[in-house]
């Protein structure tokens, strides 16, 4: 009987992953084209689409639902690298990474530089050839320019034949890359290194951070050593010997948050044991890893689009998202800013979205990355409907914007109630106890006492907070019903002199303009107003007898 049921459990966990995987795919193949426009435009022209973060993500999105490609299949050029360039394994986190650390001895750490890289051939010390990355195997003749590069030495000091691998980076001095992200550095470069001829200025702008002599010292401290003395420091500077996850985790930490002269996107780790550099291949080997830095985005699919109707009737629509981490916070659901704003980026359910936190803090959504191919409808409010005179009352329609006016009437523009939130009042609402927004003047304990969430000390705490609004002032009051923003102007207390205002009585204090005038003026027409003030005489309110 236990193996029957342990068989029954795999096989339910196995369809519950099957179909996850499905949803997941629906899309995999208009992701797969997707992905091969930012491959060709990042390998090949040096453009950047989209950010590493959601990039990296929708890369490892196709690879579970349809397996590994090349992602530099049309970044190949006509001149053969003597030795293969290799490209990096990307660590997902830190347990990745301790694990990868594990078993291995004589590491190194590197930042990992936001540039091009090339193969540069020396013969007899002096500079022959400098070559393009382009798909690993075959890159671009990039000699002509490189000869303009002054970080590029066009002789040794020494008449050697070396081959090294290596990026060149565009100069940022001062550069913190937790603050200020890559700037576009990488296109920079690879822009200026497209063109037959740079000027000197140009050239001066360009560094180089040799990361590997591939027929070097079979010691990384031996090959740092030698590259430093023929000139190429930033080799020296920048690589560090660690033992465990702490010390990558310390370096990798410092350069994220340190001036650098250089934007880097992680860090790079290494390992002493190597094959010769005949074996090498234009893929990921196992002695070398990447450790990327956070991502400033993140990429996640929409499952549902809601509308928030706030209490002056401007409608936000939210997304309802797959959860997803940023920095170190779960995002599952983000404002798309205004009604325009989403019609113009045209979002379904289904469609991939990178969204950022502004300000470190706040989610904020980017950009639209791909769209679902099947357009799902979605029931838009219509604009027109509503308005800061709309839904006094709880509607189906009305929902949202009614309890808008609740949360604020009960909070610190308002009445100042204590122990009431957005909750309590969906709390009631939901129950029929609220449907119009001064019901709970007249709530007592027996209504409260078969609502769920509601105990003899709660209602109690509730209904005490509720009483207490008797006590505020008339200018709180009025302020809690929703009254548009006054400026410096006296509101006094008496309900029937504000009513008896004109536009030009408004206007005459300072601040208010003729449409505001305007508003204030029909807010105290609007029979939903005058009703609720007559509520408000027959409760006794000082101020509106």
């Amino acid at each position: 009987m236990l193996a029957t049921l342990r068989l029954f459990s795999g096989l339910l966990l196995a369809i519950i992953s099957f179909n996850s995987l499905a949803n997941t795919c629906t899309d995999a193949y208009a992701l797969r084209q997707q992905l091969k426009v930012w491959d060709d435009s990042y390998h090949r022209l040096g453009v950047s689409l989209v950010s590493d973060g959601v990039y990296d993500q929708s890369r490892s999105r196709l690879e579970q639902c349809l397996g590994a490609d090349n992602p530099l299949q049309t970044a190949s050029g006509p001149i053969s690298h003597p030795v293969a360039q290799t490209g990096l394994t990307k660590l997902a986190d830190e347990p990745a990474v301790d694990e990868w650390i594990k078993g291995r001895k004589d590491l190194w750490i590197q930042p990992k530089v936001d540039g091009v890289a090339v193969t540069l051939i020396y013969k007899q010390g002096k500079l022959q050839r400098v070559i393009s990355r382009g798909d690993g195997q075959k890159g671009q003749d990039w000699t002509r320019s490189a000869r303009a590069i002054k970080a590029i030495p066009q002789q040794l000091s020494q008449p050697v034949d070396k081959l090294l691998q290596g990026e060149l980076y565009w100069r940022l001095p001062g550069h913190i890359q937790a603050k200020a992200g890559s700037v576009n550095a990488r296109s920079t470069v690879a822009g200026l290194m497209a063109r037959h001829q740079l000027s000197p200025e140009q050239g001066q702008g360009i560094g180089l951070f040799v990361w590997d002599w591939p027929q070097g010292p079979p010691a990384q401290a031996e090959r740092i050593a030698q590259l430093s003395a023929l000139g190429f420091t930033d080799s020296h500077t920048y690589s560090h010997p660690i033992e465990h996850l702490d010390h990558a985790r310390y370096w990798r930490e410092h350069w994220y948050n340190s001036p650098l002269p250089f934007a880097s996107d992680g860090v790079v780790l290494r390992q002493n044991q190597r094959p010769a550099a005949e074996r090498w291949q234009a893929k990921p080997p196992n002695w070398a890893a990447a450790w990327k830095y956070p991502h400033a985005q993140a990429l996640s699919e929409v499952r549902k689009v809601t509308f928030n109707i706030g209490r002056t009737g401007r409608i936000t629509p939210m997304l309802e998202l797959t959860p997803v981490r940023l920095d170190d916070r779960t995002i599952k659901r983000i404002s798309a800013g205004s009604l325009q704003r989403w019609q113009s980026l045209d979002i379904r359910p289904g469609d991939l979205v990178a969204i950022s936190l502004a300000g470190m803090t706040i989610p904020r959504l980017d950009s639209v990355a791909l769209r679902a191919s099947e357009r799902i409808e979605v029931k838009t409010p219509n604009p027109h409907n509503f308005h800061a005179l709309s839904c006094w009352q709880a509607a189906p329609e009305c929902e949202s914007q009614f309890l808008a006016r609740l949360n604020w009437l009960s909070g610190k523009q308002g009445l100042a109630l204590p122990f009431i939130g957005p909750g309590t009042w969906k709390t009631l609402v939901n129950a029929g106890r609220v449907t119009h927004l001064l019901d709970w003047l007249t709530l007592d304990s027996a209504q409260l006492a078969n609502i769920a969430g509601f105990g003899e000390r709660s209602s109690e705490r509730l209904l005490a907070s509720l009483h207490s609004a008797r006590q505020q002032p008339f200018e709180r009051w009025v302020k809690a019903l929703g009254l548009p923003p006054t400026g410096d102007a006296p509101l006094g207390q008496s309900w029937q002199a504000l009513v008896a205002r004109d536009e030009q009585a408004w206007q005459a204090h300072s601040g208010i303009g003729a449409r505001r005038a305007a508003q204030l003026s029909a807010f105290f027409r609007e029979p939903n107003v005058q009703a609720l003030s007559e509520e408000l005489r027959a409760a006794g309110i000082a101020g509106f007898d």
